[in-house]
């Protein structure tokens, strides 16, 4: 997979932006270390613009000098959701390494594996976020999902091989058959999709596949 891609494609933009190298810097000495994943991340895509218009807010290197609740966690937090009541982030024991696990909590206390390491957790989580950006969505933004639908989207579109587990206590799967749309089935105990599309003529096709799928909540 060419991650860069991946993200231009997502998030409807031919240009992506790295943070300043400065900041980067800043982080890697008061962290001690970086992930090489993280590393190469925030300097080639982190910055860009579009990626901070979702759902949730991406902590950037420069925050980590602003924010003294980052500093002292025992993890390096990546992603905070948008009320704050959850947070993924990596092991500050584990920062020596070049792609480690990244984990998830719901209260700074309990944390749990999100994500096998980081490269997966980027994907994943960059693909649920762009739902939230994508010009092309469903009216009703969150609708039930049957075992029998899901069956459908699994047979019509490709199962991506990276997955978010614990998010806002829910696992997350991820299909599509190009990078210009992305499906998103989330189970919490029952099962609810959200979808979208960066494009009209990516939204029609992907249409093809979901019309007449999922029950709007009441």
């Amino acid at each position: 997979m060419n991650f860069l891609e991946m993200i231009k494609q997502l998030y409807n933009t031919e240009q992506l932006y790295g943070y300043a190298e400065e900041d980067i810097t800043k982080a890697k000495v008061l962290f001690g270390a970086l992930p090489k994943a993280l590393e190469e991340f925030w300097s080639q895509a982190g910055g860009t613009k579009q990626l901070h218009q979702g759902q949730d807010h991406w902590i950037g290197p420069q925050d980590f000098q602003e924010q003294a609740w980052l500093q002292n966690s025992d993890y390096l937090i990546l992603l905070n959701e948008n009320q704050g009541c959850c947070q993924a982030g990596i092991l500050k024991a584990d920062l020596t390494k070049n792609d480690p696990p990244v984990y998830v909590t719901m209260d700074q206390k309990n944390w749990s594996v999100c994500a096998c390491t980081v490269t997966e957790f980027l994907q994943a989580a960059l693909a649920y976020e762009a739902i939230f950006a994508f010009a092309y969505q469903a009216d009703d933004f969150v609708l039930w999902l049957t075992e029998d639908e899901l069956k459908v989207i699994q047979s019509k579109l490709e199962r991506k091989s990276y997955e978010l587990h614990g998010w806002i206590e829910m696992d997350m799967s991820f299909y599509s058959n190009a990078y210009d749309h992305m499906v998103v089935v989330m189970d919490c105990g029952d099962l609810e999709v959200i979808y979208g599309a960066a494009s009209e003529k990516a939204y029609k096709k992907l249409m093809e596949v979901m019309e007449g799928l999922g029950e709007a909540e009441s």
